[in-house]
């Protein structure tokens, strides 16, 4: 049996290496990744003074109100982020701290993530385009619709960038905007026959669309808890599975008619 004297000198000696390990992992950088609430765009205005959607070979409405896609901002691949700056990010509702690798799967550069993330916009621009001019039933040998976006990367603007068609060929389908004249944002990927899907991040794109003005914002349905975890006071939340169901929504929202909720 240990004196007290052994006792309390080998709880001592223990210590030290747990105080030496927890002054390494203070100092050693940490495989995470620190996100926050980024920029928006209104895919029917103009981003760095050019027009974010242009169209030829259809008569284009004039349009009131903002559809605002929504961005967040996150630390890249290569940035070292250690223990205090995750500590700081778990208790802050305008961060979040994820594992890099489900971020940047596979170890990639900054380079190479840029690339992707460029590739996949293009992909979702024409993935928005195919599926905007099908709701409408418009021929895509006619109409011609271009997509600009700087500094934007990733597929999750594609439901916007379709209800931006919509809104600039068709309105509200009465003569009307399809926002209503309000600032509507939202988040999503989109298939070309008009699927929207889950995209990641949305309590910060929430913050972020609040921040800019919008008084609702579409998100896909699977991710409403989420979303209503954090959401912004002022803020409607508004589930969405289909480009159909969004445009539906929208008009509801504008007559009267019922309105889906988280």
């Amino acid at each position: 049996m240990l004196s007290r004297l052994s006792r309390t000198r080998a709880l001592l000696l223990s210590a030290v290496p747990l105080v030496a390990l927890f002054a390494v992992v203070g100092f050693a950088p940490l495989p995470y990744v620190i996100a926050q609430p980024g920029g928006t765009t209104n895919v029917l205005g103009t981003h760095q003074g050019t027009q974010v959607i242009s169209i030829s070979g259809a008569p284009v409405r004039k349009t009131e109100g903002a559809l605002r896609m929504t961005t967040i901002l996150a630390t890249g691949p290569s940035t070292d982020i250690e223990l205090g700056e995750v500590v700081d990010g778990w208790f802050r509702t305008d961060r979040a701290v994820m594992p890099r690798d489900s971020v940047y799967p596979g170890g990639k550069s900054t380079q190479e993530v840029a690339k992707r993330n460029l590739k996949d916009m293009t992909e979702s621009q024409h993935d928005a385009t195919r599926a905007a001019l099908a709701y409408l039933d418009e021929d895509p040998a006619k109409v011609k619709v271009t997509l600009r976006l700087a500094d934007v990367g990733g597929p999750s603007a594609g439901l916007l960038f379709s209800l931006g068609i919509v809104d600039k060929l068709d309105g509200d389908g009465a003569g009307g905007d399809l926002t209503g004249g309000r600032s509507v944002a939202g988040t999503g990927t989109i298939t070309p026959d008009g699927q929207i899907g889950q995209v990641g991040g949305v309590s910060l794109k929430t913050q972020a669309a609040a921040r800019d003005g919008a008084t609702v914002f579409l998100v896909p349905k699977g991710e409403c808890s989420d979303a209503k975890a954090q959401v912004p006071k002022g803020l409607r939340l508004i589930p969405v599975t289909t480009l159909k169901g969004a445009v539906e929504s929208l008009r509801a929202l504008d007559d009267g008619g019922k309105v889906p909720s988280c």
